[in-house]
């Protein structure tokens, strides 16, 4: 599919410099961009997952609690 994209203009530079360094198209470099992004997207998802049972604590609770600790 083909579709348009805007890039800042020294992002867009960096882009070209590196295909043409590594002899990669554009398109190639940033499909494995943003393929990368989904995989690391859907390993966080997974651990969230895994982890929605575990207790939780409020933000106050943690500094109460690293105050009474010495550590704040």
């Amino acid at each position: 599919m083909r579709t348009t994209i805007t890039l800042n203009d020294k992002l867009y530079r960096a882009l070209k410099l590196r295909a043409a360094e590594s002899n990669e198209s554009i398109s190639t470099i940033v499909q494995d961009a943003i393929k990368f992004q989904m995989l690391e997207d859907l390993e966080d998802i997974e651990d969230a997952k895994k982890r929605q049972d575990e207790p939780t604590h409020s933000f106050d609770e943690l500094v109460a609690e690293f105050k009474s600790e010495g550590l704040l």
